[in-house]
C-alpha cells in the first residue's frame, strides 16, 4: 500500500501531478478556439461593406464602430484603475473641434490635423488629470462631469472661434469620392483605429504596469503601500484613455463633417462608454466592442424607428438596470461562468495509482535509483494481499 513518503515528488520536479499536465495539453485547444473566433471576427468586419445593402446601414455601422473605439479608450482608464469617468466627451469634443480648426484655421491636411489634435488633447489632459486625480469615487465623478460641462458652454459662447450654436463645418478629406465610397473608407479607418487600441490594451494587460493599474483598482491603498507608485501609474493612464479617445473624435470630425458642441460634449456620450464597457465586461479586451455593438445598434434602431422621440433613451436607461442587476461584471465573464458551470468541473485532488507514481519518479530522476523510487517499486509490485509480521517471542 501506497504511503505519503511515496506520494512526494522526486528532487528537481514540479511536484504537478499527472491531471495538471493533462489540464495544460488541453489548453491549446482553448487557444485554438480562441485565435479561430478572432480570425471569425476580422473577417466579418472586413467584409461588412461590402455585404450591407445600402448607405444608410453602413453608415450605422460607423456610427457602431466608432462607439467601440470610444469605448475602449474608455476601458483603459475605467477597466484597469476602477475610476469612472462620465465626462470622457470632453477629450472626444476636444478631438472632433482640435481636427476641424487646425484644418480651418491653420491650414493642415486633414491626418495631419488629426494627429496634432491627439497631440494637443494629450497635452491639455496632463494638468487636468493632475487635477482630477486628488480625488476618488464619486469626487471623481463629479469633477469629470464638471470638466465636459464646462468645454460645453465655452464651445457654445464662444462662436466667433469654434461656431457656437451654428456649429462648424469640417471639410472632407475625399472630396472626389461619393457618399458609399466615403463611408466605406472611413468604416476602415474606424476600425483600423479600434485595432491600434485593442493592441495596446492588450500589451498593457500583460505587462507590470498593467498589473500595477489593476492593483490600484483593487486596493489602491495597498498598492500604495507595496510601493506602487498609484499617482503616476493612474496619470498614465488617464492620458493614454484621453488621447486615445481624442483621436476617435477627431476621426468622427473627419467623417461626419459637421460638429455641434451640444453632442460632441453630451454627458450622454460619457453615458454611453460607460454602459458599453460595463455591458460587455470592462476586465476583458473585447468586452467593451461587445457593449458597442449591442447598445450602438440598439440606439440606431430606436432612433430610426422612433424617430427624435426620447425613447431610446429610456431604452438604454433600461438596460444598464438590467446590467447592474443581474450581470455586474459583464456579459463575456457572464457566459464564461455560465459555461463553466455547465461544463466538466475540475478537481484539485485526485488519487494517483502507484504506476503513475513509478513512471513519474522514473521520468524525474532519469533513470537513477533513489530510496522514493525502490519504495514506490516495491508498492506497485507487492501483491495485493496484506501481510502478516512475525515478532520473537510471540
Amino acid at each position: 500500500m501506497l504511503n505519503a513518503s511515496d506520494a512526494r515528488p522526486a528532487p528537481g520536479t514540479s511536484g504537478r501531478a499527472p491531471d495538471d499536465r493533462a489540464v495544460a495539453a488541453g489548453r491549446p485547444w482553448g487557444r485554438i478556439v480562441r485565435v479561430a473566433a478572432l480570425v471569425v471576427g476580422v473577417a466579418l468586419v472586413l467584409a461588412f461593406p461590402t455585404m450591407v445593402p445600402n448607405a444608410y446601414i453602413l453608415s450605422a455601422g460607423i456610427v457602431v464602430v466608432s462607439y467601440a473605439c470610444t469605448a475602449t479608450a474608455w476601458n483603459f482608464m475605467g477597466g484597469f484603475t476602477g475610476y469612472v469617468s462620465l465626462g470622457h466627451a470632453a477629450f472626444f469634443g476636444l478631438g472632433a473641434y482640435g481636427t476641424g480648426l487646425l484644418i480651418r484655421d491653420v491650414g493642415l491636411s486633414s491626418f495631419v490635423a488629426w494627429i496634432v489634435a491627439g497631440a494637443l488633447v494629450l497635452l491639455v489632459t496632463i494638468p487636468v488629470g493632475i487635477a482630477a486625480l486628488r480625488v476618488r469615487g464619486a469626487s471623481f465623478v463629479i469633477v469629470s462631469i464638471a470638466f465636459v460641462l464646462i468645454l460645453l458652454l465655452v464651445f457654445q459662447a464662444w462662436g466667433s472661434f469654434t461656431g457656437g450654436s451654428d456649429g462648424l463645418v469640417v471639410p472632407r478629406p475625399f472630396p472626389d469620392l461619393l457618399r458609399p465610397e466615403h463611408h466605406q473608407v472611413f468604416f476602415y479607418l474606424f476600425a483600423a483605429l479600434l485595432a491600434v487600441m485593442l493592441v495596446v490594451w492588450w500589451a498593457i494587460d500583460r505587462s507590470r504596469f498593467g498589473t500595477g493599474l489593476k492593483a490600484i483598482r483593487e486596493d489602491e491603498d495597498k498598492a500604495q503601500a507595496l510601493g506602487i507608485p498609484t499617482r503616476n501609474y493612474k496619470l498614465v493612464a488617464y492620458v493614454v484613455s484621453a488621447t486615445f479617445t481624442g483621436l476617435a473624435g477627431g476621426m468622427y470630425a473627419l467623417w461626419f463633417g459637421d460638429l455641434d458642441p451640444i453632442f460632441q460634449f453630451s454627458i450622454m456620450l460619457g453615458s454611453y462608454m460607460v454602459l458599453m464597457a460595463l455591458l460587455g465586461g470592462v476586465r476583458h479586451l473585447f468586452g467593451p466592442a461587445l457593449g458597442a455593438l449591442i447598445v450602438g445598434s440598439g440606439l440606431e434602431y430606436f432612433k430610426l424607428e422612433f424617430g427624435d422621440t426620447q425613447l431610446h433613451l429610456v431604452a438604454t436607461a433600461l438596460l444598464l438596470g438590467l446590467v447592474v442587476l443581474f450581470m455586474p461584471d459583464g456579459i463575456i465573464p457572464a457566459v464564461r461562468a455560465l459555461l463553466k458551470r455547465f461544463g466538466p468541473e475540475d478537481s484539485s485532488i485526485r488519487e494517483v495509482t502507484a504506476a503513475e507514481l513509478l513512471e513519474r519518479n522514473r521520468t524525474a530522476s532519469h533513470g537513477a535509483p533513489s530510496r522514493d523510487t525502490a519504495s514506490t517499486t516495491a508498492a506497485a509490485t507487492a501483491p495485493a494481499t496484506p501481510t502478516t509480521r512475525q515478532e520473537d517471542g510471540r
